[in-house]
């Protein structure tokens, strides 16, 4: 699926049946929910979306729940609709689906940075590894504190000729980012309290590894017996 909000909503999609399978009307209420971002989406986004992921095979249908009256917003030619009433197709993750959700969330680079795409890859750490997390909550904090030297930069350059409504705005704009680079130093000293496995493996194993070599710790423990 093509890349930038395409594939912001291919991940949010992939994510979502991850937790459950789900019938379309459905899924589209857990982005609106899930997804601040995605309160704009409709099902002129939405179902292009399932169709492609059905046609790469990420999805499947199971058209074997009950009939249910049409939403009032669901449009003439969705792939739920029939003559009359609507069956309850329900969209779950095949194999491969689950394995391109994989691929998705071991994203980290600068893509997964922006103000569209973090929320949606944050909406799934649950499901992202320790170290991938790390790396994307880090770029995000990267990215803003770009944001915020550029902001004031331009905000001193620019202060003298800013009336006083479009200064606070500006103001207002840089506590906002400052706001959330503060956020993500919490989350970024948070992960790593909580994962030091993934800074400290080697040692732990070497330490093992010392331990369990014959000879290596038995002539304290057997010099000691003896002496006794």
């Amino acid at each position: 699926m093509a890349s930038g909000r395409g594939g912001v909503l291919e991940l949010a999609v992939l994510g979502s049946l991850h937790e459950t399978p789900l019938h379309g009307y459905e899924l589209r209420k857990r982005l609106n929910t899930i997804l601040g971002m995605f309160r704009a989406f409709s099902y002129g986004s939405l179902y292009p979306c399932l169709r492609q992921l059905l046609n790469d095979g990420l999805i499947m249908e199971d058209g074997a729940g009950s009939h249910v009256s049409d939403p009032p917003c669901a449009p003439a030619e969705s792939p739920l609709t029939l003559p009359g009433r609507r069956s309850k197709i329900v969209y779950k993750l095949t194999a491969e689906g689950k394995e391109r959700l994989q691929e998705l969330l071991t994203q980290a680079g600068p893509s997964a940075w922006e103000d569209e795409s973090f929320g949606v890859h944050f909406a799934f750490f649950r499901h992202t590894e320790a170290e991938v997390r790390l790396r994307i909550l880090e770029g995000r904090r990267s990215r803003l504190e770009e944001r915020l030297d550029g902001v004031r930069t331009a905000l001193a350059r620019t202060r003298e000729r800013l009336d006083s409504y479009t200064l606070e705005l500006q103001r207002h704009g840089l506590e906002s980012v400052e706001r959330e680079v503060r956020w993500l130093n919490e989350l970024i000293a948070t992960e790593r309290r909580a994962s030091p496995a993934g800074e400290e493996p080697q040692p732990a194993q070497e330490g093992t590894s010392r331990a369990s070599t014959p000879g290596a710790e038995k002539p304290g423990p057997q010099v000691a017996p003896e002496d006794n």
